[in-house]
């Protein structure tokens, strides 16, 4: 049997095991058990003596971890199959998403000091060329970085002396995507769509474009994360994926990801304040239908947790990942999560979006309120010039939803 010993913020928590067969299992200390601060790591693990069997566990932990040619070019590069999970954390899980750390007893006590290596903007430019080949630097001594998505990123800590990579278990400041080559003005899309999103008075994480060197860049300030140098700390967040219990795979609701219903009763029994993230998550669908973001499945929702007095507090986490998706007709139009029964924007009525506003506990009248005043919010950001060619597309589908929206309400 191997083991990996589970810290939450430092703090030991649990231990991950793989048996002989490959399987993964999980389990919490006895010690963090009767501790009087024990909280769960996951909605999907709530406190129990018994071990979770790899079903019950790999949501969540694979969650943590980097998926499709991300994933496959990791493995590669660290020598171990692509779906071996256990394998991929031992190497890469220092530093993930929310406030877990998972550490090789064999190799390594506890989790050290924070640490960081400086770069200079040369050497940064250098790694961003090497990515692609070597993503999130996997396999590079010190380095435990591990991101989810299928997206070429890099977490790293940037403060005004520049930018420095997380070493070990070392909490990093914010995540760096370069621009892609395969879906040209991504990153001018992305920027643009989070900052609708945060005019629109949406929390979302903030963003903005960074030049290194001959790469334009999306600088994205981590949310789960607070303070710097020193006094950082991580905040403890997991996607819907995660704390549905819901592997990666299996993200999309066509393949046995989470529904909307779904989404909205886990926010509703997770929340400690359900009524205002309820409202928010509401707003949010609502955004991305009308921005064309098809690709809004179970893992670009999160919940987040602070501390309340020593109980931890949970609410919906802002918002990341906000693309435009229909900007690229290469994609597919279908929708990650069924609206009212349908997948494809286009097939949408009145009738659909009454459905589904049912099935989240919604009353058609108060849904029908909510929407007419996010459109009059959407209406009044979008009196701005656009800026760019990505700007002014993105803008032109919005209008164009507001105008099919608004028809189907005057249906009503």
């Amino acid at each position: 049997m191997k083991t990996l010993t589970v810290y939450f913020n430092g703090i030991r928590v649990g231990t991950l095991s793989q048996d002989i067969s490959g399987k993964i299992m999980f389990q919490y200390d006895q010690e963090w058990l009767l501790s009087a601060g024990a909280h769960p790591i996951s909605q999907s693990l709530p406190l129990r003596a018994e071990a979770f069997r790899e079903a019950e566990c790999i949501g969540f932990f694979g969650g943590l971890l980097p998926e499709e040619g991300i994933r496959i070019m990791i493995a590669k590069n660290l020598g171990i199959t692509p779906g071996n999970d256990y394998a991929m954390l031992r190497e890469i899980g220092g530093e993930c998403a929310g406030a877990i750390s998972l550490i090789d007893p064999e190799t390594e006590a506890a989790p050290r000091e924070h640490a960081y290596h400086r770069i200079s903007l040369s050497e940064l430019e250098t790694i961003l060329v090497t990515l692609p080949t070597r993503p999130l630097l996997a396999g590079e001594a010190e380095i435990r970085l591990s991101l989810a998505g299928a997206q070429n990123k890099l977490s790293i800590y940037h403060d005004e002396q520049g930018y420095a990579v997380p070493l070990h278990e070392s909490p990093s400041t914010h995540i760096l995507k370069p621009e892609s080559e395969v879906f040209p003005g991504l990153i001018d899309n992305e920027d643009y769509c989070m900052r609708l999103a945060g005019e629109a008075s949406l929390p979302c994480a903030k963003t903005r474009i960074e030049t290194v060197g001959s790469h334009r860049c999306l600088l994205i300030k981590r949310y789960d994360r607070i303070g710097e140098g020193a006094t950082l700390e991580r905040l403890h967040q997991e996607d819907f994926c995660q704390a549905l219990g819901i592997s990666s795979r299996y993200k999309y609701q066509a393949e046995g990801g989470p529904s909307l219903v779904r989404c909205f009763e886990l926010v509703r029994t997770a929340s400690a304040e359900p009524a205002k993230d309820l409202i928010i998550l509401f707003e949010a669908v609502l955004f991305n239908y009308l921005i064309g973001n098809n690709d809004a499945h179970g893992k670009n929702f999160s919940l987040l947790y602070t501390v309340s007095g020593t109980e931890p507090y949970v609410r919906l986490a802002p918002f990341y990942d906000l693309v435009s998706t229909a900007y690229y007709r290469e994609l597919s139009p279908k929708m990650a999560m069924k609206i009212g029964g349908k997948y494809l924007p286009n097939d949408l009525r009145l009738r659909h979006w009454e459905a589904y506003w049912q099935d989240i506990g919604f009353s058609v009248k108060q849904a029908l309120q909510r929407a007419g005043q996010f459109l009059e919010r959407m209406d009044s950001i979008l009196n701005t010039a656009p800026q760019s060619t990505v700007e002014e597309a993105i803008q032109t589908i919005i209008k164009t939803r507001i105008a099919i929206f608004r028809q189907n309400m005057h249906q009503a």
